[in-house]
């Protein structure tokens, strides 16, 4: 196997064996705490342009299975302490070394990922490259940036997904890099859901008269997406709405909050929420780098909480029949705590008849 380096942008080097594509990479280096999941994380949009460190140590043990698959592989580059080289699953179609070559993303193992984790927790999220000869200059690597985000992870056209059963509810998607099981939650609720590119404006979107408005998950800096941002404050209340993650900050954006850069953000499938008016805490799935700054939200009440570090993990727009959670509710973690979201979206549409 062949030596690989992941250097960081201050110029700390860790040795390591490359495998997956055999290239240099540079991206924005963050880690995930997730034990398993790791063909979702491969397969989120909301990776797109990062450099994925694995915490936990060994990665692979069950292969790929493409029918598990969230979306496009778009991270930049994946770090793990160990890949197993021999996964056992009936479903199983390749390994995870075959996958990473197949989706051209380089990937580096032996590396100590605790001491990298510790790192990114006391500098914060920071650039990386994974490269053959270790660098000279690392003016690349710092000025590196994830730009141009959305519409790099959002769909080519619009998309129908008929419902399972008996069609009960016709559903907008905007899609800013959703995630494969916000569709299939809501198909298996009725819903029959058109996927929308996020260059769709606000008369194509309410052309169409949907029962609901769905605004996923993706990518990037949320500030950043200003005519998706302007959209959004066009068709709020016009219809219900759900939003989750990125549809959570643009959301908060639109009705004149604000968001900002969290020092290494949240991902991984193990973060509590509890209710601002109820007693419980739900174990939630995660994947951002960006929060809705609480003390911000004049329109709308928030809804739920980080137990950890308290930052805005929801938000009810009650005049406006729509809410929205930073989570993902899709995401089968506790294992399915926070799905009745997804009925509470149903409800809101049926009060709408």
């Amino acid at each position: 196997m062949k030596k690989a380096y992941l250097v960081l942008q201050d110029g700390q080097v860790f040795e390591g064996v490359r495998f997956g594509a055999e290239r240099d990479t540079v991206g924005e280096l963050v880690f995930t705490t997730g034990m398993c999941g790791y063909i979702e994380t491969l397969t989120d949009p909301s990776y797109f342009g990062q450099i994925v460190l694995q915490t936990y140590p060994l990665m692979g043990n069950y292969g790929v299975i493409p029918e598990d698959f969230e979306g496009k592989c778009s991270v930049r580059g994946y770090v793990v302490r160990e890949w197993c080289d021999a996964p056992s699953n009936f479903r199983c179609e390749m390994d995870l070394d075959a996958f990473l070559k197949q989706e051209d993303v380089p990937g580096i193992c032996g590396v100590d990922t605790r001491e990298l984790t510790r790192i990114i927790r006391e500098h914060g999220v920071m650039n990386a490259v994974i490269c053959d000869s270790i660098p000279q200059d690392l003016t690349v690597v710092k000025q590196y940036a994830v730009t141009d985000a959305v519409n790099s992870a959002t769909c080519a056209a619009p998309s129908v997904h008929p419902a399972v059963g008996e069609k009960k509810y016709a559903v907008s998607l905007l899609d800013y890099g959703a995630k494969s099981n916000i569709t299939r939650e809501l198909q298996k609720r009725g819903c029959e859901v058109t996927m929308l590119p996020a260059s769709a404006t606000a008369e194509e979107i309410l052309a169409a008269k949907p029962d609901g408005i769905m605004l996923s998950n993706g990518p990037g800096d949320p500030a950043e997406a200003v005519f998706q941002i302007e959209q959004i404050k066009k068709i709020i209340g016009k219809a219900p709405m759900f939003g989750i993650c990125l549809g959570h900050q643009l959301t908060a954006l639109a009705m004149g909050g604000s968001t900002y850069k969290l020092k290494y953000g949240h991902r991984g499938v193990n973060q509590p929420v509890r209710e601002q008016n109820g007693p419980r805490t739900f174990i939630t799935s995660q994947n951002h780098g960006y929060a809705v700054d609480s003390g911000s939200v004049k329109v709308g009440k928030i809804s739920f909480a980080n137990a950890n570090d308290a930052t805005c993990e929801g938000i009810d727009y009650p005049e406006l029949n729509a809410f929205t959670v930073q989570f993902h509710p899709e995401a089968c973690t506790g294992p399915k705590d926070t799905g009745f979201l997804f009925d509470r979206f149903v409800t809101l549409m049926g009060g709408n008849r």
